[in-house]
């Protein structure tokens, strides 16, 4: 097999596409060859040693793919050899093959694409916790997604049109903002033009949006929930933009808002039987249309670097795909 292995976190240049002999499941694993890895903001943060997680030395990055079940470790009873699954497992994926812990596989449907299957768990059940769970999203109601051209912005935009909310999406460029109206935005701001509160204010009837989807952080927290509607929900997504906001507490009581917090990831140990129902929602939803993941491209696994430096300009739309 081969595989990127990170053998010193100083970032991307740092990476060697190895060959290294291909690994027998243990107890509780199972051997995939892989098919497609999605590019994930983490994936940049953990060759560069600036991620939560620090896994040993070395590694191989690459936290969600799919794959076909190779073999089978000896506790393994409800997968089968041959089948197709999707994983997110925080490493890995940037490889020819890898082992899988069982219990994080998730099994596909019949002739689910894998390029989707690669780009599906962590955009759909972010956005789908955020805003179905913590929000409570109902119909009809406003959401604002910042962000709203990435991968778990664009997850969002689908999610909260499933539901049947209202949408104002926000994105950086009128490409971006197109995109979004693709994708089933009823309105959008692009960032770059006019007054941003103005905007918001004017779309909204001067009521407000109902949820703030936020994976971004940065300069635009603030002004968006100043603009937020009474009783309103801020969802703290993440950072993308760097900095990590400030807000001043009295705009939360001024507005009987709430600010809430999402981490999709604890959320998945801590409630694995709610985690499990939702996900089979979702396959259920893309199998019905209501969902799909916005590919921006297809990379060859062997030229990772190249899809690493369009991950870093920013200009990604939706999800970036490797594939061997």
């Amino acid at each position: 097999m081969k595989a990127w292995l990170c053998e010193n976190p100083v970032g991307v240049d740092a990476l060697q596409w190895t060959e290294t002999p291909t690994p027998s499941p243990g107890p509780d694993e199972v051997l995939l060859e892989i098919k497609a890895a999605s590019l994930n903001f983490p994936d940049i943060l953990i060759v560069q040693n600036k991620y939560q997680m620090k896994p040993p030395l070395p590694f191989v990055p690459g936290s969600e793919y799919a794959g076909v079940i190779q073999a089978l470790g000896s506790n393994v009873k409800h997968l089968s050899i041959g089948q197709s699954v999707a994983c997110l497992s925080g490493t890995g994926g940037f490889a020819t093959h890898t082992l899988a812990p069982a219990h994080l596989c998730l099994p596909l449907p019949s002739n689910f694409p894998m390029v989707d299957a690669a780009a599906f768990i962590m955009i759909y059940a972010t956005s789908y916790h955020a805003l179905v769970d913590r929000a409570q999203l109902k119909a009809n109601e406003t959401v604002l997604v910042l962000g709203a051209a990435g991968g778990v912005g664009s997850a969002a935009i689908q999610i909260a049109k499933a539901v049947g909310a209202k949408v104002i999406a926000a994105a950086s460029s009128q490409e971006k903002c197109d995109l979004c109206q693709k994708l089933g935005a009823d309105e959008v701001i692009n960032y770059s033009q006019g007054n941003f509160r103005d905007q918001v204010k004017a779309l909204t009837g001067g009521k407000g949006p109902d949820v703030i989807y936020d994976p971004v952080g940065g300069d635009f927290a603030e002004p968006a929930f100043r603009s937020i509607a009474w009783r309103g929900r801020y969802l703290v997504v993440g950072f993308a933009a760097g900095p990590i906001p400030a807000l001043p507490f009295n705009l939360a009581l001024l507005k009987g808002a709430s600010i809430v917090g999402v981490f999709w990831g604890d959320f998945a140990k801590r409630e694995p039987k709610a985690n499990a129902e939702m996900m089979s929602t979702l396959l259920d939803w893309h199998r019905q249309g209501l969902i799909k993941p916005h590919i921006d491209s297809t990379v060859e696994m062997g030229k990772l670097p190249l899809a690493y430096a369009r991950m870093g300009s920013r200009e990604v739309m939706g999800k970036l795909v490797l594939v061997n």
